[in-house]
């Protein structure tokens, strides 16, 4: 009976290790199976997870997670878009970074897919490009080189600046642009492509036209302030002060007379100017450049003392004498009866228009600007003629001559000397200077 029951639980104890058995040989299949399906088939374009082992010369070594142990390689230019100059400047062991499968390795010596992070990236770069152009947002991106027609800019892909969109005004150079960040609107995408169109065109324009208007603010009407030539026209030139164009006449340039600005400026000089006026409604700035220079007139009295002799340009002929211009901005009158020892009807008998003379200085009037001359006084007296009286340079009292002429002709004179004088009106000079001699013959009336 008791050998019975031994072999009754000896027989118990068999069945339950061949079920525990059978169990566990089933659970350890199930666990493969699970294994092999969670493996994931690596095919060429695939984006995976990738954990670095080691740098192998100019590649990464990565292992591809959830592949069942396959490995990858990263080569250099495929590691990121900018030039690398270590390895361990982008990555570094341990590190688990996204890639992109971009083809098989035959030689599966060092791994058995080729793999690029710069492509991933990438493609996250145009992922946000997209969305920041469908919004309008601005991006700012260095410029890495010029090139014919633009620039090349690293928005973290390859963009392009077309000449004529980056900036609101021509640029003969651009080399100065290399190295700087600028702002800039997408114009253009397409990420298949790898086209990306850029244009800092307007934004250049809308901060031009708020540093003008603050730089307009500042101006103020009466100050001396300093620019720089930026351009040259027939009546005069444009100066840059910063953000703001101002016109400088060509009247406005130097006290003498100006033909051509090109003898007075070049493009690119820096000039101290004189606010005139400031209209910020239409932007326009008047100024002046000879009212910060020192004056013709200044310290006459020692560049031209009286009784000094000077060289001097005839500049204009009335009839009651000759316009010298002396210094440039200074010109001084050669009365008709300071000309020539005899008596001559007109000027035109000896000078002319843009001649070269000798004058010599009878009086200065500072206070007035006016300057008397005299050629007659440098010329030897012909003989047995007697030296007619200087006129009156300063004032008005006409000198007493005992002879008369009649009275038919001191009406002529009176009404011709009237009526040249009035178009010298802004000579400096009275009408008795213009008219000099020719008032003494009626003082004895």
């Amino acid at each position: 009976m008791s050998e019975f029951v031994e072999n009754q639980e000896l027989n118990e104890n068999e069945e339950v290790v061949e079920e525990t058995e059978s169990t566990e040989v089933e659970e350890s299949m199930e666990t493969m199976e699970d294994a092999l399906d969670s493996v994931k088939e690596i095919k060429v374009g695939d984006t995976v997870q990738g954990d670095v082992l080691a740098f192998d010369d100019n590649q990464v070594r990565v292992s591809i997670q959830e592949s069942g142990g396959l490995e990858g390689v990263i080569p250099r230019n495929e590691l990121s878009a900018t030039p690398v100059e270590e390895l361990t400047d982008v990555v570094n062991i341990g590190d688990e970074i996204e890639l992109v499968v971009l083809k098989p390795i035959k030689d599966k010596e060092n791994g058995n897919f080729l793999l690029s992070k710069k492509r991933v990236d990438a493609k996250k770069v145009w992922e946000e490009l997209q969305v920041k152009f469908e919004n309008e947002e601005i991006i700012e991106a260095p410029v890495k080189n010029v090139v014919k027609g633009g620039l090349v800019v690293d928005a973290g892909v390859r963009g392009f600046v077309p000449a004529s969109m980056v900036e609101d005004h021509f640029v003969e150079d651009f080399t100065p642009y290399v190295g700087q960040t600028l702002k800039f609107v997408i114009v253009e995408i397409e990420p298949s492509e790898n086209r990306l169109i850029l244009s800092h065109k307007e934004i250049a324009r809308k901060e031009s036209e708020a540093k003008r208007a603050e730089r307009l603010a500042d101006l103020e009407e009466g100050s001396v302030v300093e620019g720089t030539v930026a351009r040259l026209v027939n009546f005069g030139a444009f100066i840059d002060l910063g953000g703001v164009d101002g016109l400088v006449h060509i009247s406005r340039i130097a006290h003498e007379h100006v033909d051509k600005p090109s003898d007075y400026l070049t493009p690119g000089e820096t000039v101290n100017v004189k606010v005139l006026s400031v209209d910020e409604e239409d932007g326009r700035v008047s100024l002046s450049i000879k009212d910060t220079l020192a004056g013709p007139w200044d310290n006459i009295e020692e560049k031209a003392p009286e009784g000094s002799e000077l060289k001097g340009t005839v500049k204009r002929l009335t009839s009651f004498g000759a316009f010298v211009e002396v210094f440039p901005g200074v010109e001084g009158l050669v009365h008709i009866s300071q000309i020539a020892h005899e008596h001559i009807a007109t000027p035109h008998e000896r000078l002319e228009e843009g001649q070269e003379i000798d004058v010599k200085v009878l009086s200065v009037d500072p206070e007035q600007n006016r300057l008397s001359l005299s050629v007659k006084a440098l010329l030897d007296q012909p003989e047995g003629m007697e030296e007619a009286p200087a006129p009156a340079a300063s004032s008005n009292k006409p000198r007493r001559e005992n002879n008369k002429r009649n009275t038919g002709n001191k009406k002529q004179n009176r009404q011709r000397n009237f009526q040249d004088s009035s178009d010298d009106s802004d000579s400096g000079f009275t009408l008795a200077d213009m008219l000099g001699d020719q008032l003494d013959q009626f003082k004895g009336e």
